[in-house]
């Protein structure tokens, strides 16, 4: 059996998302200070607040300022600390319900160990240097041992100089991808510059990328078959919106391309042609990266397009 390749790999990608009113209120009165909740039909207030009520679905907008001090309902010891989280010393997740909130808030508190948290402990918030309207306004909470905070949030408008109508949180995964007998070898044959899938013993088609099994008779797969290099554009995609870290200005197509002898299509992107003269049956081949392990894109042929009847079972 061929070695099995295994590599790190990161996934990782800016989520851009717009703020409510409520929600703009809640962060910008973080980068203010000030904590900011929402009362529900039933008098509750929820910190954070939301824009729904949870148990009614109608909408909310009655603002209220809670105090920074509050008890911690629940909590859990962290004691290895992992990249981007608030802290870096050992710390305890723990759910706080501010004084004049109804619900608890998710953060961390700084102790010296899991010995100095329990439930029913005082916390106060401890404010970062620098605010800029996000959740890490609140650097965390730490022990508190003076007077309670108001136990009646006091009403508030919800209005502030330069609210904060938008906000990027980055989301990242590190893990270890092995893809197997099946891929390990096609990722090796494209060192090669060569494409191979893998054909079923019982309905003969040719699936490439392989997967080791067939996804229609679910039965191994283990012969091997080198597929194109040329192919077929079955259908496509321009896209507009240019993705950050990618060298690749827009517009620019990406499509489906059934390669020669192949029964499922892979992807990859489109050039050497307008993006608005792509289209479906156009021929391709292959460009190789130079010095890569992989197809940068695929180009016209200059063959005529193939007869739909010929890809249409690939679509």
């Amino acid at each position: 059996m061929p070695d099995v390749l295994s590599a790190p790999l990161v996934v990782e990608f800016p989520f851009t998302r717009s703020l409510g009113p409520v929600q703009s209120a809640f962060l910008t009165g973080l980068r203010e200070r000030t904590v900011l909740g929402v009362r529900t039909d039933d008098g509750t207030v929820l910190v954070p607040p939301v824009e729904y009520d949870p148990v009614t679905a109608n909408e909310l907008g009655d603002l209220v300022e809670v105090a920074p001090t509050g008890t911690v309902t629940t909590w859990a010891w962290n004691p290895s600390p992992r990249r981007d989280q608030p802290l870096d010393t050992p710390f305890a997740w723990v759910l706080v319900r501010l004084d004049g909130a109804g619900t608890a808030l998710l953060h961390v508190l700084d102790a010296p160990g899991p010995d100095a948290v329990r439930t029913g402990m005082r916390v106060r918030i401890r404010w970062a240097a620098t605010r800029t309207g996000a959740i890490t306004d609140i650097a965390c909470f730490e022990p508190y041992e003076g007077e309670p905070g108001p136990t009646e949030p006091a009403p508030h408008t919800g209005e502030f100089a330069d609210p904060v109508t938008g906000i990027v949180a980055p989301a990242r995964l590190d893990y270890v991808h092995t893809p197997g007998r099946a891929q390990s070898a096609y990722i090796k044959a494209l060192e090669e510059r060569r494409t191979v899938g893998e054909r079923c013993p019982a309905c003969r088609k040719v699936y490439v990328p392989p997967r080791g099994a067939c996804p229609t008779c679910g039965v191994a797969t283990a012969e091997q078959v080198e597929v194109g290099p040329r192919g077929t554009v079955t259908t496509f995609c321009i896209v507009n919106i240019k993705a950050k870290n990618l060298d690749i200005e827009v517009p620019y197509v990406y499509a489906h391309i059934a390669l020669d002898g192949a029964d499922l299509a892979l992807h990859g992107r489109i050039a050497g042609i307008p993006y608005d003269q792509v289209r479906m049956g156009l021929r391709v081949e292959p460009v190789w990266s130079e010095g890569a392990r992989h197809v940068d894109h695929y180009r016209p042929t200059g063959e005529p397009d193939a007869d739909y009847d010929t890809y249409k079972e690939l679509v």
